[in-house]
This record gives C-alpha cells, structure tokens and sequence, in this order.
C-alpha cells in the first residue's frame, strides 16, 4: 500500500494534496457511514456541519480525537487501538448478556458481531464509536428493545432528587468558603455567590456516587474533599463568560452526559436561567446507555417534574425563524441532538445545528464529549466548556475559544437589517412608488454562484432603466459577509410578510436569456431553461407570496406559475444552493 503523507492533526487534513490520502479519506468516510453524498438523509451536509465547524472548502473534519485518526491512519492495529476496540466490545457483551430476549436471538447477535469486529480488527478504518454504534442497532433491532437502561436512568434521577433532600446535601450546597468574600459593589457579590452555586452543582453532576449508589451519605470528609477540589481557571473562564461586566446575556446550549447528573444539571441551568440567559437542553434521540434521551420524561416522573416549565421542540428540521420564535418565548427549550450515539457532529440534526449555531456557548459534560469537542484540533464555531472527571476521579474544567475567523450574525443584527429595507420600501411607497421585489436564482446551480449575481445584478439594472417609478428590491445588494442561507431566508422573511411589497417577481426562463444576452454571451448549457422553480429558496418564497397575497390580495404575483415550484423540498440548511427534487406527489397536492 502507498505510504501516506504525515498529519499531524485532523485540522490539517486536505483533499486534493496528494490521491492515495484522498482515496483512504473517502474509504474512511465511507467505512464510518457519515459521508453525505452517499447518504444524505442522516449525514450532515458541508454547509450543515459549518453551522458547528469551522472548516474550509476541501477541508476533512473527523468525528473523533486526533490521537484517533493518527491510529486509524496508521492503517495497522496498534495497541492502544486494539484496546478502544476491546473496551466497546465489552459494553456490548454485557448488554448481549443482560437484556437480549432469548437464548437464540443471544447467540444470533454475538455471532452477527464478532464477524463485523473481527472484520475491523483486521482492517482498521473504524472509529471505535462509530463500530459500537452499528453493532449496538443491530442488538436492539433483532431484541425489538428501545431502551433496556430506561429503569436504571430512572433509578439514577430518583437516587439524585432524593440526595437533595438529605443532611449531606445541605452541608455541601450551603456551607460558606473558608475565604472571606470581598467585594466592592453589590454585584460583585451576587456575582461570587452564583459562581459558587454553579461551582458547585457542576461538581455534583459529575459526582455519579450520589446515584449509583442507594442512599448515598457521604461524611464529612468525602464532602469536604469535593469542596477543595481546584478547578484551574474556573473562576477566570465564568467571570469573563457571565460575570457582573458581561451586560450581555447570552444563549447557551447544554449537553449533558449522565442520568442522575441531569438533576444537578437542571439547577446549574436554573441558576444561569435566573441571571437572565436563554439555554437549550439537547438531549439524546435515543438509548445510549446513561445519557438522558428527549423521550425520557414520558416514563419518569422525576424527569418531567424537572422538566415542567420548559418547551419542547421535537421537529428534527426545525426552521431557523420557528427556532428562533420558541427560544424567544422560552428560558428553556429542550431538543434532541437527533443521534444514538457520542457526539457525533455529522448524525446531529437540523435543529441541533441551528441550536448550535444559535447559541454563543456550548456546555458539554462528559469525557465523551471532551473528547469530541476538546481533543479534536478542528477549530468550532462557538466557545465550548467542557466539565467531566479523570481517571483520578478529579472534575476537569476545560475551555475552548470558538474559531477568530467566527463572526456571529446575531438575530438582533439580522432583525436591524431587515427593518431599515422596510423602511426604505415605507418612504418610497409614501413618494408614490410602487414597491416590486425579485426574486432569483442565486446559488442554486453548484459552482455558478459568481454567474448567477452577474445574470441577477444585469437584469436588475436592465429593468430599473426601463421602470420609472418603481423602487426594485435586489436580494444581492443586500448581502453582508458572514451571512448564511438561513440567515437571509431569516431576513426575507421579515420583509416580503411586511405588507409593502406592490409586486413580487419571480425570475423566468425569458429573464435568463434576457441577461445573457445583455451581457453578450450565449447562454450555457447548465443555464438552459433554469429559471426561480429551479431554486428552492425561491420555492419557499413562493410559499410566502401566495401566503401575503391572501392577506394583501392587491399584491401581484409575476413569473412561473405557483405550481411549477411546488416540486422542491425545504432549502438546503445553510447552503445558497438547493437541495434534491424529490418525488412527493402528495405533499402539495392542495396546489
């Protein structure tokens, strides 16, 4: 086999530098199930993933640490790879044991899973996860199981609300620091106090003795042990992300790790609920082991009290302006991250990537997740902490800065935006303009995006010198660098449902041609007949057209007919082209 170049990180990994790392990367995507083109209804797209990860055209992101890729690169079993292996070998034998149906179905699984191990011990392109995750659907599927830890998860958040109740409970959580507390305004001591409160409970949600034992009473010395453990940079860290300086309040996404762990997670969120931030709870779509899962709180009790005043959002595919609209009327929003395994970025879901995208910080608790997000080079859209405990049982703090090329759009910004177009289109309408807005093609055709602004920007022109009394709305001459698809979409939105819109022409196949030939090219053939059906950002608008037009019927529709467009799902996330036609004949069947 040809030796493969030297990486030292995944966040050097390239395609296109030097083929035979091209073809083991795309043997490892496919190995691992997570290349989207070749299976886009579960993998995240590139333009997905970027709402999570800063990476650049032809830049690989792994779903794993970089100590593992540098393992499975290697292309042989080293022993610290073996040993990963062995270790998800062993969770899955004990489940096998314990909770298979029959003796036969036992046998038939086991059997079914040394043959794909023994596969990858022989060929090692497997991330360990990835491997467990595969064999571990193959257990629930042929036991028809969807979750067998669903007693035990409910054991452990009983174990732990009860531990609230206790003597031990009250010395740990009320017991004041052996430093004096000095301050110079009020605030700095509110501030000292919930920094306190939250130092604390993040140690209890990581302290599992509390729920893996029945009941747990520790002495006072095991409590004692837990006060004094030093936190590195805690302070520093918390004081600059929600200190009494920080006017800003922020949005926070919260993974947690642990059932039991979760009721002491709900009061670290209540805390930073009361200094005023939003927070989005994900959760599990599904069994993996003690991680809490969105469907939980329908057969524990303990979960849903703690759960009673938040909001839900079950849609995997939430809409950035339905997202937005249920943070904005929430504290807490609790969604599933849409996978059944470790964080795995790729498997995430729609609304998990909107969350994340949504959010200025991400909390993750778990040494799975510290070493997704924490071990991995790849630089994150968004500032991450992280908080778990060691071999040594120690609580780790750690924190990583999202990426400096990182400019977030905030909803607030977008909003400004949208309004002061609004109040061009109010003036201009007062003067006696008609108001008309239009609607193309921009990024819809793969790698034509430059071509598509100029056939936009000359037809635009064309028809303003030939329009008189008609202030024509350009969607490119609005474009501000670091906006997405959503994010515009987003805006749009805003605009075309303000009730100022006289006309809303959508671009036609005669638009196309018109532009070419202004521009004194011939038209090619990627361009051929194209025209705003093509696109599905245009599809969507359409939706919102005829919508406006039942509540301002005076307002014209031009362009392909309504029924042209309705062959196109939801707009690619984040992407300025679009996604698949798919063969829906009924989905708009009312049209």
């Amino acid at each position: 086999m040809a030796r493969l170049p030297h990486i030292s990180s995944v966040s050097n990994v390239y395609y296109g530098q030097d083929p035979h790392l091209d073809a083991w990367l795309l043997h490892f995507m496919l190995e691992n199930n997570i290349e989207h083109l070749v299976n886009p209804r579960v993998n995240a797209s590139a333009e997905q993933l970027r709402f999570m990860v800063d990476i650049d055209e032809g830049q690989l992101f792994a779903p794993c640490t970089d100590w593992m890729f540098a393992n499975l690169l290697q292309t042989r079993m080293s022993p610290d790879l073996k040993k990963e292996y062995l270790q998800t070998w062993k969770k899955l034998i004990f489940l096998i044991r314990n909770y298979s149906s029959d003796d036969f179905v036992k046998k038939k699984v086991l059997s079914l899973c040394k043959h794909i191990l023994g596969k990858v011990l022989r060929s090692p392109f497997m991330i360990p996860s990835r491997l467990h995750k595969r064999m571990l659907d193959i257990f629930l599927s042929q036991n028809t199981l969807q979750d067998p830890y669903r007693e035990r998860k409910c054991t452990y958040n009983r174990r732990a609300l009860e531990f609230m109740h206790t003597p031990g409970f009250f010395r740990f959580i009320s017991s004041c620091p052996s430093s004096t507390m000095s301050c110079e305004k009020i605030q700095d001591l509110r501030w000292e106090l919930d920094l306190l409160e939250l130092k604390r409970f993040f140690c209890l949600s990581t302290w599992d003795s509390i729920w893996q034992e029945e009941d747990f009473a520790p002495d006072q010395q095991e409590i004692e042990q837990e006060l004094s453990r030093s936190w590195q940079d805690f302070r520093e860290v918390m004081t600059s992300l929600f200190g009494p300086e920080n006017v800003y309040r922020i949005k926070i996404l919260y993974l947690p790790s642990q059932s039991g762990g979760l009721v002491y997670d709900m009061q670290v969120i209540k805390n930073l609920i009361r200094q005023g931030h939003k927070v989005t709870l994900a959760l599990k779509e599904g069994f993996y082991y003690e991680y809490p899962t969105l469907w939980d709180c329908y057969a524990d009790s303990v979960l849903a009290h703690l759960l009673s005043e938040a909001s839900f959002l079950e849609e995997s595919q939430a809409s950035k302006n339905d997202f937005l609209k249920k943070q904005r009327e929430n504290n807490l929003v609790v969604i599933s991250d849409g996978s059944r395994e470790r964080l795995n970025l790729y498997r995430t879901s729609v609304t998990f990537s909107r969350a994340w995208k949504e959010s200025d910080l991400v909390i993750a608790k778990g040494l799975g997740n510290y070493r997704r997000l924490i071990q991995n080079s790849c630089a994150f859209t968004r500032d991450i902490l992280c908080l778990f405990r060691d071999e040594d049982y120690e609580v780790k703090f750690e924190f990583k800065s999202k990426s400096s090329r990182v400019r977030k759009i905030t909803e607030k910004e977008i909003l400004a935006k949208a309004e002061n177009i609004k109040k061009q289109m109010a003036e201009v309408r007062r003067q006696g303009q008609r108001v008309l807005f239009y609607s193309a093609i921009i990024g819809s055709i793969p790698g034509q995006t430059r071509t598509a602004l100029r056939v936009l920007n000359t037809f635009v022109d064309y028809i303003r010198s030939r329009m008189s009394g008609t202030f024509i709305i350009n969607p490119a001459e609005h474009f501000e660098q670091g906006m997405d698809g959503d994010d515009l979409m987003y805006m749009w939105e805003i605009v075309q449902r303000s009730g100022l819109i006289d006309v809303w022409r959508f671009q036609s196949v005669r638009d196309i041609e018109k532009s070419f030939e202004l521009m004194g090219e011939r038209v090619p053939p990627v361009w051929a007949g194209k025209d705003a059906t093509f696109s599905t950002g245009c599809t969507k608008e359409m939706h919102i057209a005829l919508d406006v037009q039942k509540k301002y019927p005076e307002m014209q529709i031009i362009g392909p007919s309504p029924e042209q467009f309705f062959r196109r799902r939801e707009y690619g996330v984040g992407k300025f082209f679009d996604a698949n036609i798919e063969k829906e004949p009924e989905q708009y069947a009312s049209f």
